[in-house]
């Protein structure tokens, strides 16, 4: 495979400053404007029970934005009754189910689909019969994997966070092993029919390496390029990580 790789910015993080004061601003909406425009292929945004970031205002403008603008809305979401009638509410393009915990500082680790098999496969199908694209945010363990295929999810989106973390401490030995699982993770995923995305922890020193990889097709990436934009601005943080990705992708093809 390979190919393009696309690039969804997750905007939460906006609204995390928002919220911090209550105030009206800095607004996620301007975030996903700006990030189409510098170049991003789709918004990301999760609406978690606690409502910690991301509001249900927030949902309804941001895919009034990515329907005008022809973009992809990427809808992250707990496999829950409320957040599954949100989903079918505003139909969005592409629904990631994802393990969440209200103690949790952010995600932590893949959904557990092994057993959790009934409740992600009828939020599955109800997602899936409304228009929505069905991703499953795992870890690459071949059997969460053949689970998400047994539920009839169309996307598996890796989880990239510990790789980030070992390669950021300087765990050479442990990152590689990671890495060796998140390649033979996607060759399984692409095997069994399924698009592979990734995402987690990813910043400019660990993107290349998981760009690289050349069954995923798109990576969605939040908290570092929020982070980043403090500094030199949004537009440039994306415009720098989407050139790290196409330099990755052009050498596979070289």
């Amino acid at each position: 495979m390979s190919g393009v790789l696309r690039l969804g910015v997750n905007i939460d993080h906006v609204a995390t400053i928002r919220n911090a004061r209550g105030s009206s601003y800095p607004e996620p909406l301007r975030a996903a404007d700006l990030a189409l425009a510098a170049g991003a292929d789709g918004v990301t945004a999760h609406l978690r029970e606690d409502r910690r970031h991301i509001s249900d205002a927030d949902i309804e403008q941001l895919s009034a934005l990515c329907l005008k603008r022809g973009k992809p809305l990427n809808f992250e979401m707990a496999v829950t009754d409320e957040m599954v009638a949100i989903a079918l509410r505003h139909a969005p393009h592409a629904a990631c189910l994802v393990p969440e915990r209200r103690e949790e500082v952010t995600t932590e680790g893949g959904l557990d689909v092994v057993r959790g098999q009934n409740a992600v496969a009828s939020a599955t199908r109800a997602l899936s019969a409304a228009g929505s694209r069905v991703s499953l945010f795992i870890e690459a363990d071949p059997a969460q994997i053949a689970a998400a295929h047994a539920v009839g999810a169309q996307v598996v989106e890796l989880h990239t966070g510990a790789y980030c973390d070992a390669a950021r401490a300087g765990e050479v030995a442990r990152a590689e092993a990671i890495l060796a699982r998140l390649k033979r993770g996607a060759a399984q995923a692409v095997d069994l029919g399924l698009e592979v995305h990734a995402g987690h922890g990813i910043d400019y020193a660990t993107v290349k390496a998981v760009a690289a990889i050349p069954q995923i097709a798109e990576l969605n990436i939040g908290h570092f390029l929020i982070g980043e934009a403090i500094f030199v601005g949004l537009a440039p943080a994306i415009q720098r990580m989407r050139a790290l990705m196409d330099a990755a992708r052009a050498e596979l093809a070289a």
